[in-house]
């Protein structure tokens, strides 16, 4: 039986453990793919929204765990993509 990997306190913690354990002894299946952002932002927009939209950004970024511009940003994305 594989090993749980452990909660960290802070992303330094989690590096430390990275850089030091032997991940094939761990239970990766609840892994989520994480996306780095590594284009330049070189344009900036200023958006208008309702209060309520708004709000409601704010706390769908929250519950994903994303600052709201990155959230924002991801969801044009996804819309872009599915268009394609």
């Amino acid at each position: 039986m594989k090993k749980k990997i452990p909660a960290f306190k802070s992303t330094r913690a989690a590096a430390a453990f990275v850089d030091k354990a032997d991940l094939s002894q761990y239970d990766l299946s609840g892994a989520q793919t994480v996306r780095f952002e590594m284009k330049r932002k070189d344009k900036s927009i200023n958006l208008r929204l309702p209060e309520e939209l708004y709000d409601a950004v704010r706390q769908r970024a929250i519950h994903a765990g994303l600052p709201y511009q990155r959230f924002i940003r991801l969801a044009l994305e996804n819309a872009i993509a599915t268009r394609k």
